[in-house]
């Protein structure tokens, strides 16, 4: 069974190894204490129930780390235990040093805070409570200090500063580190949402694509079968046998395209690919895109030397490509300048138009689904085109040009696509 790479870097998971590193730091000053108030022999203290409790809290530490090596998901239940469990082993040294007479009573903050910043409010206000009751039981019953020597007031002024100190250092450093971790996942969740949103979409535009692929076969057929009469009624008409031949290239054109998907989908099937390079793929799609749209005219310019990236290019990569250059051909169909460059990273081609530009109201609708400047369209084609270019790891953008028209450019990592 496969782990996913999700769990081991939940937040969750991140701070419950926080938690143990802030134990781990809170033991070490905690030892360090008792140790000096050992040596120093100004304090009597129950060393014994002491060290057992600290111990307790440093198996707890390790016990933790051997659960943090499995793939176990952290629950916000273990994590509010774990926390509920530093409470009580506070509530222990306390007990043993003097209770709410201690300066390090102030920890209790610690914990609480941990658990506001990452803990649903219910387990947060359960464990105010056990804080609290811990707290007030700290008042009436605990242990007093049996001091050898007069501390004097610094010495208590001292414990209550190092007490702060340590308090503030945890809260700002990894209080902080541990909200961090929830923001970003919570973020990468809107993602995957938006992701999943944009799946369906492009599911349902799929679904609707192979039905009308299905239905436009059989007239196809007819009109081929109807031009070529045609042509043969009308041989000695040449005006007329131009149009219909460049009618007959359109529906021929057309089959192809279908046949294309029914092709491309066997092809994905057996995982059959094609490896060419990017100048080669650029051509391939501009001659292809020339015999859709023949009115057009463009040019087309390579700005790099030397030996191009090699590609595998996927068919929904080639025909977001189509779709771009319809884009920039129903803007103005007159003098495209394509442009393909590349660098250790990234290829870019750039698609330039010299149309009216993309109005400023409506840049942040274009690429949603079913949306459209165009007096015809469905509003599909950039927003298929940016779901292909974008499964690829690229991006597309759209700039209105300082000269007028737009820009497209369109980038690749050299990574994916390299043979």
């Amino acid at each position: 069974m496969f782990e996913s790479p999700v769990q081991w870097l939940s937040a969750s998971r991140q701070n419950l190894g926080r938690l143990v590193l802030i134990r781990l730091l809170v033991l070490a000053a905690q030892a360090g204490s008792v140790g000096a108030a050992w040596l120093s022999g100004i304090v009597v203290l129950p060393w014994l129930a002491i060290s057992i409790t600290l111990g307790a809290s440093a198996l707890l530490c390790g016990l933790t780390a051997l659960r943090l090596a499995r793939p176990w998901p952290v629950t916000e239940q273990e994590y509010a235990a774990q926390l509920a469990f530093d409470l009580v082993i506070h509530s222990l040294l306390l007990y043993f040093a003097g209770g709410s007479t201690n300066p390090f009573v102030s920890y209790y903050l610690v914990p609480l805070t941990i658990a506001a910043a990452t803990l649903p409010w219910l387990y947060t206000l359960l464990l105010a409570g056990l804080a609290l009751a811990s707290f007030t039981l700290m008042l009436i019953w605990f242990r007093p200090l049996e001091l050898l020597v007069s501390p004097g007031g610094q010495t208590l002024s001292y414990g209550m500063w190092l007490s702060f100190a340590l308090s503030a250092v945890l809260i700002t450093f990894f209080v902080a580190k541990m909200a961090e971790a929830l923001r970003h996942q919570e973020l990468q969740q809107a993602q995957r949402r938006e992701q999943s949103m944009r799946d369906q979409q492009l599911l349902a535009v799929a679904t609707q694509a192979a039905g009308a692929a299905h239905e436009l076969g059989t007239p196809l057929s007819t009109m081929s079968v109807l031009l070529k009469e045609l042509r043969q009624q009308y041989r000695d008409t040449p005006d007329l046998q131009e149009d219909l031949a460049l009618l007959q290239d359109q529906v021929k054109l057309c089959k192809e395209t279908l046949q294309q998907l029914v092709r491309a989908a066997e092809a994905d099937r057996r995982q059959s690919i094609h490896e060419q390079t990017a100048v080669e793929w650029v051509e391939t799609v501009l001659g292809r895109w020339h015999l859709m749209r023949p009115e057009a005219t463009y040019r087309f310019q390579c700005t790099c030397v030397g030996t191009p990236p090699r590609l595998i290019p996927p068919t929904d990569l080639t025909q977001a490509l189509l779709n771009l250059l319809n884009n920039a051909a129903d803007a103005c169909p007159d003098n495209l300048t394509v442009t393909l460059s590349w660098d250790a990273r990234d290829i870019c081609l750039s698609i330039r138009d010299h149309g009216a530009g993309v109005p400023l109201a409506i840049a942040e609708q274009i690429g949603k689904p079913f949306f459209t400047t165009k007096g015809k369209g469905f509003g599909l084609g950039l927003f298929l085109s940016q779901a292909s270019v974008t499964r690829a790891g690229g991006t597309v953008k759209l700039y209105n040009h300082e000269e007028g028209g737009t820009l497209t450019e369109l980038r690749l990592p050299r990574q994916y696509p390299l043979a």
